[in-house]
């Protein structure tokens, strides 16, 4: 007879908190970098106002996303310790009636009415808070809100995305400093978009074209925007 052990199975699923904030902090930071020296470029700005800006909009953007990150997913976690607070007491309050929802549940996904039962008492013998949360609420350990977690990876990403805009305005002359900031940020954009599909197992061809495109769309209407103002200012 074959033995059947139990294993360790990695599901990227879990990380969609940390990968969400990952993805959505360097790309915004990218982007938002990129289209404010592109913009400043395209007014004729020196090339020192144009740094300064990128750098005052890299420490800016980063605050911005932790601060924005950490209220944002506070609120989730306060969503999440009302509904298991006001789980807790329905437990101590009326414990049978909990019960059969727990079976009613398995019950809902197939299983049969007394497989599900003897899976409810067994789960509510174990951790009743922990069952019900799993399967009423559909929270575990894997999808709690973390708000500090994603502040600290939203800045932290934030910062490495707006770094190239910023090097290259330092590094290259302002004859070649719209070109350049654009296909190397196009470049970062598609890599981006390639990293966040295959940590996610998602379809890689997708994710690149999306977030090329709405990157390099974002960057024209700011340099439309730079030049307008840099022709009448």
């Amino acid at each position: 007879m074959t033995r059947i052990s139990w294993h360790d199975e990695e599901h990227r699923s879990q990380n969609t908190g940390w990968l969400r904030a990952a993805v959505m902090g360097a790309n915004d930071g990218i982007v938002s970098v990129a289209c404010l020296v592109l913009g400043m470029a395209s007014a004729a700005a020196s090339s020192g106002t144009i740094l300064t800006a990128g750098v005052a909009g890299l420490v800016a953007g980063a605050m911005s996303m932790a601060a924005g990150e950490y209220v944002s997913v506070s609120s989730q976690a306060d969503a999440e310790k009302a509904d298991l607070d006001r789980e807790k007491q329905e437990l101590l309050d009326q414990p049978e009636l909990e019960l059969q929802e727990l079976a009613d549940s398995f019950i809902a996904r197939g299983a049969k009415p007394e497989t599900a039962m003897l899976m409810a008492q067994q789960l509510t013998a174990k951790d009743a808070l922990a069952a019900h949360a799993r399967e009423e609420l559909g929270i575990t350990e894997f999808t709690t809100a973390q708000p500090m977690q994603a502040a600290v990876v939203s800045a932290i990403t934030f910062s490495i995305g707006a770094f190239p805009p910023i090097l290259i305005a330092a590094l290259i002359s302002s004859r070649f400093l719209i070109p350049a900031v654009l296909v190397s940020t196009a470049v970062v954009l598609a890599i981006l978009g390639g990293l966040g599909a295959r940590a996610g197992r998602a379809p890689i061809g997708v994710a690149v074209a999306r977030v090329t495109f709405w990157g390099l769309a974002a960057m024209a209407v700011t340099m439309g925007v730079g030049y307008f103002f840099g022709a009448f200012v």
